[in-house]
């Protein structure tokens, strides 16, 4: 799984460490950062499954660039970045460090690729580091491949922005353990999944699909493509988790095939607003919150098992009531389908449905008074925390700026 993301002059960053457990909390004021964070991880995504960077940075015709583009990519004033994903290796003491470094002035150029074995030594601090994989760019048409084995190959014809390693699973034809872990690896990071749910793409038909849109546009194809027997578990969970909305209207979900070739299909509802009266609706008269809530539990039985779960302000079109109904989902399924969260969030109904067990997990991004960057620091490490949480709740502490006092005191 992954544990950690480290980025280094990377849009508002200097430098920043994100640690990344089974359900990870970002908290911040507006123009902190967390945005910036959650497109570190969706350039990393990106760029395993395009095996190269410039789609992830500037588009093309199926991705939106990111914000600012390449222009704002890199910590101004500098003309690099360098992003970094832990992921948790064969054994508890092993990691691998995937690293790569991008030149974004006066032109878009991989500088470097590595993936690093580390591992940790009980009784001690130190750690043994050995290069796994690693890629030195020589200039635009030559690069060195070094691999684990300590062969050097000498590669040609490639474009400045095509990365190397995400498409070098298999280095030299072996399939013993080395094979495994670097499919391992690259299954972790390909998918990162950032899920966006927009609900006015949510109400039209949407084409039968394997996998779940970011903006959820097609989760009507995605339920109907499923195998029967899966189709009949997912929607039965979905129904089950929708009765508990405080409404209490919603009794059944699912989703049909349409149209003469069934090639598109549509997510249907049945309400009951009063006691024996049932009334069937399609997406078009379903509520924003209720396609968002739809949203976030497909996302979550959907996705293959290990899946890293990126949602950006969970809390938009979230009623206060629903909040402890939603963390309740996270867990449940999270935790039996080994899929992690990180979520970004200003609801402090969320923040206080989530428990004072959450408070390790959570992380504040906020801006540096003087230097102007953004930084990440763990809740409980503020210095007055203690005395912060006997005074408000997690949501208080978010409502009155109970953080932000207190970090720009410290800064």
């Amino acid at each position: 799984m992954l544990k950690q993301l480290i980025l280094e002059n990377w849009k508002s960053f200097r430098y920043a460490e994100l640690p990344l457990d089974p359900l990870t909390v970002l908290i911040g004021t507006n123009a902190s950062g967390k945005s910036n964070v959650v497109e570190a991880l969706e350039f990393l995504q990106i760029t395993f499954r395009r095996e190269d960077v410039k789609p992830a940075l500037i588009g093309d015709s199926i991705l939106p660039s990111i914000r600012g583009g390449v222009e704002w990519a890199a910590f101004k004033p500098e003309k690099k970045f360098t992003l970094k994903i832990v992921i948790q290796g064969e054994y508890i003491n092993t990691d691998y460090i995937y690293c790569i470094t991008v030149k974004t002035k006066p032109s878009l150029q991989v500088l470097e690729e590595s993936v690093i074995h580390q591992e940790s030594h009980i009784n001690s601090d130190k750690n043994t580091i050995r290069d796994f994989l690693k890629v030195f760019y020589l200039n635009e048409k030559e690069k060195w491949l070094h691999t684990y084995n300590e062969k050097l190959i000498l590669m040609h014809n490639f474009l400045p922005t095509q990365t190397t390693l995400t498409n070098t699973l298999f280095v030299d034809g072996n399939s013993g353990l080395e094979d495994k872990i670097i499919y391992n690896f690259y299954h972790y990071i390909k998918n990162i999944f950032i899920l966006n749910p927009i609900p006015s793409q949510m109400r039209s038909y949407s084409p039968i699909s394997e996998k779940l849109e970011t903006d959820a546009s097609n989760i009507a194809g995605v339920l109907a493509a499923l195998s029967k027997k899966r189709k009949a578990e997912v929607e039965a969970t979905l129904s089950n988790y929708i009765k508990e909305l405080p409404e209490g209207d919603i009794q059944k979900v699912w989703a049909q095939k349409v149209g003469r070739f069934r090639t598109d299909a549509m997510l249907y509802c049945q309400e009951e607003w009063k006691p024996g009266h049932f009334t069937e609706i399609d997406a078009r008269s379903m509520s924003d919150g209720t396609l968002r809530f739809l949203a976030i539990i497909t996302a979550l039985l959907t996705r293959p098992e290990g899946s890293q779960l990126v949602i950006e302000e969970i809390d938009n079109g979230l009623h206060p009531s629903r909040a402890e109904l939603l963390v309740k989902i996270l867990r449940e399924i999270g935790s039996k389908r080994k899929i992690d969260i990180l979520l970004t969030t200003h609801n402090p109904a969320l923040l206080d449905a989530l428990g004072p067990e959450i408070i390790p997990f959570v992380v504040v991004a906020h801006r540096d008074k003087e230097t102007g960057e953004s930084k990440l620091t763990l809740l409980e490490d503020i210095d007055n925390f203690s005395k912060l949480f006997a005074s408000y709740s997690l949501g208080d502490m978010t409502t009155k700026g109970a953080i932000e006092r207190s970090l720009s005191r410290n800064e």
